[in-house]
């Protein structure tokens, strides 16, 4: 089981990692679609809390080291979390990891964010809905992204390899690990 955890934690870092490097790709004040396609990745390969925690590490990482405002928090984490719900519930649909994504980024983050910048962040002048389009536009494009390379890895048939070494569930990696 130790050996499961740290395969998991060891993605994560990977995820996080990759999240932090590539976040400055097509990224424009309010709308950073790589972070998108980490956050629906690390849904659908770790579940809901999981890829909480890295768009939270992401999200902290990238405010502490690159001065980028709570956006990267509030466009984040409702995202990430939602996929892997609403990919669980519809049981392992990827198109339902990426609207999960849209509406938890695009819309509950977009208006998260509103009072977040404009209470704490002292920026003024904005509407309850300013976030909105550019958050949509964000996962749409990081969510085609992210579809584009699930569905290539279901294609190829790796995907459910990942997520049950992932979960732990698989006997041949198992027994692999446990005799290192």
């Amino acid at each position: 089981m130790k050996k499961m955890n740290l395969l998991r934690m060891v993605t994560m870092a990977m995820l996080v990692a990759t999240g932090v490097v590539i976040s400055p790709l097509l990224r424009v004040e309010g709308m950073c679609p790589m972070a998108h396609l980490i956050n629906i990745t690390a849904a659908v390969f770790l579940g809901p809390v999981d890829a909480l925690a890295v768009a939270v590490m992401i999200g902290v990482i990238r405010m502490a080291v690159m001065g980028i405002p709570p956006l990267a928090l509030t466009g984040a984490v409702f995202g990430a979390f939602l996929s892997g719900v609403f990919y669980k519930i519809s049981k392992g649909k990827i198109w339902a990891a990426v609207l999960g994504e849209i509406f938890g980024t695009g819309i509950i983050g977009a208006i998260v964010s509103y009072p977040v910048m404009t209470f704490l962040w002292g920026r003024e002048g904005l509407s309850w809905l300013f976030y909105v389009p550019s958050f949509i536009c964000g996962t749409l494009i990081g969510g085609s992204i992210a579809a584009l390379l699930l569905y290539q890895l279901q294609r190829a048939g790796v995907l459910r390899d990942i997520q049950s070494k992932l979960a732990g569930e698989d006997k041949a990696w198992k027994e692999k690990t446990e005799s290192l």
